[in-house]
């Protein structure tokens, strides 16, 4: 199944970034990527769903990625896979007629036999679920009717059915006999939705989540009874209690995590770095480290969330220094490198980073949307950061240090000085970025006067005031108001 690459000069729409997103991004020698170790590090439909969004955006992997979905799908139980497959296939082929695209059918051969064999293991096994339920709900066995729930939920899932396994899943919460059981469906859920890119109802199951930990740990912390208290030897109470605390620290860093991919879904990028890097231990993510997102994912959403919206010291302190999260950037070495760069000012380091890693994020599934905003973020705050120090500096010797050219440049401090986040203007004839002087005793002087003239006019309203009051000028209310109210005080005293 050996494939020739296409070459990216056959994509007229393909643009380097410069604020918009592109079309399609380039897999080349100043951008590499190599598809089959990504893909390896992840298992179950998101590899599909990873492999679609690349044939999407990136037609140089398309015919690649279209192989291995295929592959991926005959593992699976959802037949429905294949038509999304091909259909996001054929669109990004009739979008770039010119790349000369080989049909899929070219590629690989739908197998149908298996469609048919893999729907008839659906119904039956669909079937044989829905008769347990039945059972179980007559014999109003409740343990067992939330696991005949539960497993429907599972089943829905798998094939693609994502309302009806929702249904099942939350329909599974009435009949849950423990705070573990609430734990363990709510993490059932945000899988769920985390896997259909759904972040509107994530904080409320991660509210839900967090109210069933506090409540197995108030259990757990409080004997059941003393005579059973008193039977634990102390090393038992001990180990208890750490087992209790290391169950805790699991659930929690799937919980963080599903909480930081639902705040960078909705673009609350400073948010989605605190709760990154609150992450626990990666063996914590279990299973969710290559059916959701990679620890190596993590990594990077958190780096580039954090540089776009933390400062230095935040920085140093929550990431740099960050032991614990360590560990998740040794799984990307280039974000060190990168983080480094920015600390020590080496700014051109930073953007040629960025640009060279810009496949790398626009092929991440739940980065891509995102990656033209936090790059502008960061080329923003390295702007500001850079000019701080300097009353005046030649625009030359700027474009330099980021690698651009002079005009591009001066668009750039021309926006940042319109928004107010560079205090300074452009003398466009010496090409000289000047910050403004602020006059500090003018500005005091300005101060105190504006303070005496507050002062003065709420001195004048008091006095007229008193003089309203002396020359008894006051509008009363009705005495009817009056009486009225005195009924309303005499009924809510309850006489």
């Amino acid at each position: 199944m050996d494939i020739d690459l296409i070459d990216e000069t056959d994509f007229p729409n393909y643009s380097k970034s410069t604020g918009k997103r592109p079309a399609f991004v380039p897999v080349d020698d100043a951008h590499p990527f190599d598809l089959e170790a990504y893909i390896s590090t992840y298992t179950g439909k998101t590899v599909v769903y990873r492999l679609i969004h690349i044939i999407s955006i990136c037609p140089t992997l398309a015919p690649q990625a279209f192989q291995l979905a295929v592959q991926h799908i005959l593992q699976g139980r959802d037949p429905n896979l294949y038509q999304s497959l091909i259909i996001a296939y054929d669109t990004t082929a009739k979008t770039l007629p010119d790349a000369e695209l080989p049909p899929h059918t070219d590629l690989a051969v739908i197998d149908q036999q298996w469609i048919d064999e893999t729907n008839t293991k659906n119904q039956a096994e669909r079937s044989k679920l829905e008769v347990e339920l039945k059972t179980y709900t007559s014999n109003m066995i409740k343990e067992s009717i939330r696991m005949a729930h539960r497993d429907l939920g599972n089943f829905y899932r798998s094939v693609g059915d994502y309302s009806s396994s929702l249904k099942h899943y939350t329909k599974s919460r009435e009949f849950c006999t423990s705070s573990q059981h609430i734990v363990d469906m709510c993490m059932s859920v945000l899988e769920l939705l985390l896997e259909q890119r759904n972040y509107a109802h994530i904080a409320t199951y991660v509210f839900k989540a967090d109210g069933a930990l506090e409540n197995a740990a108030a259990r757990s912390n409080a004997a059941p009874n003393a005579a059973q208290a008193a039977t634990l030897p102390p090393d038992a109470q001990q180990v208890a209690k750490a087992k209790a605390a290391a169950e805790r620290e699991r659930v929690q860093t799937k919980l963080d995590v599903a909480t930081a991919l639902s705040h960078l879904a909705q673009g609350a990028y400073e948010k989605a770095a605190q709760s990154f890097l609150k992450a626990g231990p990666i063996k914590n993510l279990e299973e969710w480290a290559t059916k959701i997102v990679a620890p190596g994912d993590i990594a990077i959403y958190a780096t580039l969330s954090a540089l776009a919206t933390f400062s230095r010291s935040a920085i140093k302190s929550n990431l740099l220094d960050n032991d614990s999260f360590g560990v998740y950037i040794e799984q990307e070495p280039y974000v060190r490198e990168l983080v480094e760069a920015y600390m020590g000012n080496r700014f051109k380091t930073v953007l040629e980073l960025l640009e060279r890693y810009s496949t790398r994020h626009y092929i991440d599934l739940y980065l891509s949307t995102h990656v033209n905003n936090l790059v502008l973020e960061i080329q923003s705050r390295a702007l500001v950061l850079y000019f701080q120090p300097f009353a005046s500096i030649k625009m030359d010797r700027m474009s330099q240090a980021f690698g651009w050219t002079p005009e591009f440049l001066e668009q750039q401090v021309v926006h940042l000085i319109q928004k107010g986040e560079i205090h300074a203007r452009v003398d466009r004839q010496n090409r000289i970025l000047k910050a403004k002087v602020v006059d500090q005793r003018a500005e005091l002087f300005s101060r105190a006067v504006k303070s005496g003239a507050d002062i003065q006019s709420t001195n004048r309203k008091l006095l007229l005031r008193m003089r309203l009051q002396q020359s008894d000028l006051i509008v009363k209310p009705p005495k009817n108001q009056n009486q009225n109210q005195n009924h309303i005080d005499f009924l809510g005293d309850g006489h």
